[in-house]
């Protein structure tokens, strides 16, 4: 790996991958809304930004979302849905990496190794869905596994050597996560950071469209 872009390059998660990739001798490319006026949500802002980028980057990692959206905290019954907290939810954590991935494409290179990778959660597999609740930021990632899942093979037509993943990486301690860890054990930015990479790192052609864990392991759909 030679180049990478990060997206959501000043919060706790994209910043420790910056530093985890520098140490590993990447070149790195940082967005975010904080140093650059990055609106994923918006996309003007993620086309003129990621359009002013000259290819190839080997990575380019989305390493944003939320959990509380304008205040819409997870919902623990059903009763507690709305309207607006449900589109919020998507807003930020299925149509902003989406929005990346598109304007992310020509970025990537066509014809060597490459990865695009976009931060989703474990709540976010159906399959592994056991408690219930938090109804919409369960859905707003399950919606972004299937957009990548879906991208990737789009994307295996044009970009023979390119692997398109989720990545769940754990509970990490975070403002992010602070009101919300419970009992789950967390880890660090920079744990974090590293075995995701290592992840990355590991990723074969056979892996395109799939989605792990920060060990590698694969979490049902």
């Amino acid at each position: 790996m030679e180049r990478a872009l990060v997206i959501g390059s000043s919060g706790g998660i994209g910043s420790a991958l910056v530093a985890a990739l520098r140490e590993r001798r990447v070149d790195v490319v940082g967005l975010s809304r904080r140093d650059d006026g990055l609106e994923i949500t918006d996309e003007s802002s993620v086309a003129q930004l990621l359009g002013a980028l000259d290819p190839p980057f080997d990575l380019v990692i989305t390493a944003t979302g939320a959990l509380v959206v304008d205040g819409a905290e997870p919902e623990k019954a059903l009763r507690e849905i709305t309207a607006e907290g449900l589109l919020g939810q998507f807003r930020v954590n299925t149509l902003g990496p989406a929005l990346v991935l598109k304007h992310a494409v020509r970025l990537l290179p066509r014809n060597q190794h490459s990865v695009f990778a976009a931060l989703s959660a474990r709540v976010g597999s159906i399959g592994d869905n056991r408690l219930g609740g938090w109804h919409s930021y369960r859905a707003s990632k399950s919606a972004l596994n299937q957009l990548v899942h879906g991208a990737s093979i789009e994307l295996a037509r044009t970009h023979k050597h390119a692997i398109a993943v989720c990545l769940h990486p754990g509970t990490v301690a975070t403002p992010f996560t602070a009101d919300y860890a419970g009992h789950h054990r967390t880890v660090t930015p920079e744990e974090a950071a590293g075995k995701l990479l290592n992840v990355v790192e590991s990723l074969e052609p056979s892996d395109n469209g799939g989605f792990f864990d920060y060990a590698g392991r694969r979490i049902p759909w």
